[in-house]
């Protein structure tokens, strides 16, 4: 059998493959709500055999949502919607797994499809951002209001309270994310924060709001069931967060008891450039692999069964983190599977189309 479905155990939890369906944003709530279009979507990766399915970015307060029209998890009575979801996952043999999240400066945004641009406060739906310093994404853009140490309190509180859900809600892995520009990426890099208190400045005070969040969600979340970090390895940007440092992070992640590194980049700085191609980030994962020994996830239009187990094979990354292939393919695995000559279990309702 290839690597690729080789099994893997993470605590308690055992994923039955190491494909993993990445946090894909939907923009298709209603005050948070997930609904019958994120139970089909995420229900039809899970059919199509990905051995891990984790939500969209699931705001942990209305504030942190990247648009009014975000997954949510700051009420209880979201617990209902995302519980079917769990239910329907695991059904399929799938994990379940949700993204946990603060937008931060990149809140309070249009939908892709409207433009994507910034709704101000005074503008329907919008509201006003936070962020660790007062410094826009971009110029001219709307300018965050800096967070008091009583802000950062209750952002850490908000998680918290979320993983309750989260756990309350049937998940089995939660994942912290730390990347794309968001609030707790926003902390971590010195372009967007200049703060002088103990949460900015040096190395150790930009990741202090991190590990702050994982300490006070280590009290609630069972210790036999694995926690993710997703991170932006680098912002691409001289004098921004680097790689360096996302290895020095990955040393602290792994001695607080994280899990995964899920290593993305980018998103912090707006217009930097990114050297895109297939397999992009990858190196990311193996040298936070190689360096740290911490277990990685692997990210960046990976697109084949072929490219996927090669990135196994010479062990750049333990999990292959996919969006936009799953997009095209709900049903890559059972595909890739066949690709490598795999013979794996099709949902029975299927099994006459198995390919032979």
């Amino acid at each position: 059998m290839s690597i690729l479905f080789s099994p893997l155990s993470l605590r308690r939890v055992t994923l039955k493959n190491r494909i993993v369906v990445s946090p894909m944003c939907q923009y298709s709530s209603e005050d948070g709500f997930s609904n019958d279009w994120h139970l089909v979507h995420l229900g039809s990766r899970a059919v199509g055999g990905a051995g891990l399915v984790i939500t969209e970015a699931a705001a942990v307060s209305p504030e942190g949502r990247i648009s009014p029209d975000d997954l949510g998890i700051w009420k209880d009575e979201h617990i209902a919607g995302l519980k079917r979801i769990t239910q329907f996952i695991q059904q399929q043999g799938a994990v379940a797994g949700i993204q946990l999240a603060h937008a931060g400066r990149k809140a309070s945004h249009h939908r892709p499809w409207e433009g994507g641009k910034a709704i101000l406060p005074t503008e329907q739906r919008g509201w006003q951002t936070v962020g660790p310093s007062p410094i826009p994404f971009q110029e001219p853009g709307p300018i965050p209001t800096e967070l008091t140490i009583e802000g950062i309190e209750k952002i850490v509180a908000d998680f918290q309270r979320a993983v309750q859900r989260a756990l309350e809600a049937g998940f089995q892995l939660i994942e912290i994310h730390a990347a794309h520009g968001y609030l707790i990426h926003e902390f971590l890099s010195p372009i967007s924060n200049q703060r002088t208190d103990a949460y900015g400045g040096s190395f150790e005070n930009r990741m202090r709001l991190l590990l702050e969040i994982i300490d006070r969600v280590q009290i609630v979340w069972p210790n036999e069931l694995p926690i993710f970090v997703r991170i932006s390895a680098t912002d691409w940007t001289e004098g921004g967060w680097s790689t360096d440092d996302s290895v020095a992070l990955a040393t602290v992640l792994k001695e607080k008891g994280i899990d995964v590194v899920d290593c993305s980049t980018g998103g912090n700085v707006a217009g930097a450039k990114i050297p895109v191609g297939p397999g992009y980030q990858v190196p990311f994962a193996e040298r936070i692999k190689q360096e740290t020994g911490m277990m990685t996830g692997a990210v960046g239009l990976i697109t084949s069964a072929e490219q996927a187990e090669s990135i196994l094979t010479n062990g750049q990354a333990d999990l292959i983190v996919m969006a936009r292939e799953f997009l095209r393919d709900p049903y890559f695995p059972l595909h890739a599977a066949h690709a490598l000559g795999d013979d794996i279990a099709w949902p029975v309702q299927y099994e006459r189309a198995k390919p032979r």
